[in-house]
């Protein structure tokens, strides 16, 4: 799981939360994205000292500070949106709002934009511990966040399947027949298994200057000449993960913890994409030896990612 992990930091910008830190007089905006977290802004409340006076001077100073909290109320409303919204759209998968307990009842979620509220995914005490609390919080809903992936991890596999079951041309599955269509900048989602343990190797000719890629689950026999020079060797997860983009494709990374990923791994090789259209892999103009793909003219994205 540890590996998973690092790779969903790598996917930081595919799976971002928001969170919102708040106390009487202070504010805390920051994300989220795999294991790294980071804090977007803070803002604080000018709120006038206790009164120690009675009398008309109290009316003033509760008067004073009711107006200076409706103040900090706007400008914790109008620093969400800059930091959520992005082209009139909500920059993050969901919103987590921490509050100290004592003003958890006085702040309502209707000061923030419709939309952002329905991004809240829950609300949750923090103790008044400064930056500290940003890490409390991530630990009080580490489980609502692993839900919301296992949710979403379910809905992308379902949608895979549903291509399975209606249209045998706009899915594919296995080593051989996803690199291809990968190739082919046919593949819109390319799902794989967190554990997928197969290893890519780049090749370079000694005398054609021609660069190559081979994985080491299909023969390579014809690859082993002194012709043939070893250049690189990584894990094919990780290297999907630094160059999906590059194809047009997003890329999630599935667990087999639920029946469909279950399914997934021991059916379909634990690797797989949904096409953006109706391809026939058996019959393309890629060469039969899917294996291996001539990228002579991406040097760069294969030993400089």
């Amino acid at each position: 799981m540890a590996k998973y992990q690092v790779l969903q930091s790598l996917l930081a910008k595919d799976c971002q939360f928001g969170f919102i830190i708040l106390y009487r007089n202070e504010a805390l905006f920051g994300v989220l994205h795999g294991n790294s977290r980071n804090i977007i802004t803070k803002i604080s409340a000018d709120l006038p000292k206790k009164c120690r006076y009675g009398g008309s001077r109290t009316v003033q100073y509760t008067q004073l500070r009711r107006e200076k909290q409706q103040i900090y109320k706007q400008k914790i409303s109008e620093t969400a949106r800059q930091c959520f919204i992005t082209d009139d759209k909500v920059n993050v998968m969901g919103i987590i709002l921490a509050t100290e307990e004592s003003f958890i009842n006085e702040f309502q979620l209707d000061v923030f934009d419709s939309c952002l509220q329905e991004k809240i995914l829950e609300r949750v005490i923090i103790s008044d511990d400064g930056e500290n609390d940003f890490n409390q919080a991530i630990d009080l809903i580490i489980e609502t966040l692993n839900n919301i992936k296992f949710i979403r991890e379910k809905k992308v596999l379902a949608r895979y399947f549903n291509k399975v079951s209606k249209d045998g041309s706009q899915y594919c599955f296995g080593v051989t027949d996803t690199l291809k269509a990968l190739e082919m900048g046919s593949i819109e989602t390319l799902i794989v298994w967190e554990n997928f343990d197969v290893n890519h190797y780049f090749l370079r000719h000694s005398q054609m200057q021609e660069m190559k890629m081979t994985s080491s689950c299909v023969d390579q026999e014809k690859y082993t000449d002194f012709d043939w020079e070893h250049i690189e060797e990584m894990p094919l997860l990780e290297w999907f993960v630094k160059n999906h983009k590059k194809f047009g494709a997003t890329l999630e990374i599935v667990t087999d913890k639920s029946q469909q990923g279950y399914r997934f791994v021991h059916d379909f090789d634990g690797i797989g994409g949904i096409l953006h259209h109706k391809i026939n892999l058996q019959n393309t103009s890629i060469e039969e030896d899917a294996e291996l793909i001539d990228y002579s003219d991406y040097d760069d994205m294969f030993f400089h990612s």
